[in-house]
């Protein structure tokens, strides 16, 4: 109801014009073009050049206050219908400039000043039913907020532990990526120290190598390796043992064969 309402006086307000007594209205009217078109950034340009020209028109000032409204910009268009009230007030439009205020400030769970807004606006059209709706709700409204029933201050502490709670979610992530992103530089340091020190004991081998063959010294020999050679060499004694009775036993053949014949 309180949207319809406000639309159905945005639409009277854009071809009653000619009320207000401007001295400029072409971009009043194209404003009011703009508006029935419902683009809000172009109505808003045009209104301004009207206040360029002329800063106290009373239409151009409060179409702009509507404007901003349906911008959901509500605190600019709280101004721009303060800035008309009186005038419009002594024109005969008060009750219509009072109920817009109101509806804005009830966009804004601004309770207290809805009220004074519409009770302003029932002082000069007693029969506004839908101003007498919106001054009870925003009365209702504002009772509960002082029981501590709800209304603003719950709605405003719990997007306020939601938004705690995201960032603490965000901070948890954050926390989570740095600690991988250490963990990752540690393995990497750690990998490299290792390619490090492995290259390092190879170039201590080798200097040690080329050290021992330039002073004439044997190169140290493990006892593993000293085992095998070892074992090489008494399997070479063994070949040649059993080499030199093959041959013995040749020859002891040859000479049987000899005294047989």
């Amino acid at each position: 109801m309180m949207v319809r309402r406000l639309i159905i006086l945005m639409l009277m307000l854009a071809v009653a014009v000619p009320a207000f007594g401007q001295t400029d209205r072409k971009e009043v009217r194209k404003g009011n073009r703009e508006f029935k078109k419902e683009n809000w950034q172009n109505s808003e340009i045009d209104y301004k050049k009207a206040l360029l020209k002329d800063s106290l028109s009373n239409a151009a000032n409060f179409n702009l206050g509507n404007t901003y409204y349906r911008m959901e910009n509500y605190s600019e268009a709280d101004r721009y219908y303060a800035a008309v009230s009186d005038s419009l007030d002594r024109a005969g439009r008060g009750a219509e400039s009072y109920f817009n205020q109101g509806d804005s400030y009830l966009k804004q769970r601004n309770w207290q000043a809805a009220i004074e807004a519409f009770k302003n606006s029932l002082r000069r059209n007693p029969d506004d039913m839908d101003a007498k709706s919106n001054l009870a709700y925003a009365q209702k409204m504002l009772e509960k907020d002082q029981q501590g029933g709800g209304g603003q201050n719950q709605d405003q502490n719990q997007d306020q532990n939601n938004q705690n709670n995201q960032n603490q979610q965000n901070q948890d992530n954050q926390d989570q990526q740095n600690q991988d992103q250490n963990q990752d530089n540690q393995d990497q340091n750690q990998d490299q120290n290792d390619q490090n020190q492995q290259n390092q004991d190879n170039q201590d081998q080798q200097d040690q190598n080329q050290d021992s063959q330039g002073s004439g010294e044997q190169p140290k020999i493990s006892p593993q390796a000293a085992q095998q050679i070892l074992q090489a060499i008494q399997d070479q004694e063994k070949q040649t043992q059993d080499k030199v009775k093959k041959e013995k036993a040749l020859k002891q053949k040859s000479k049987q064969k000899d005294k047989n014949w």
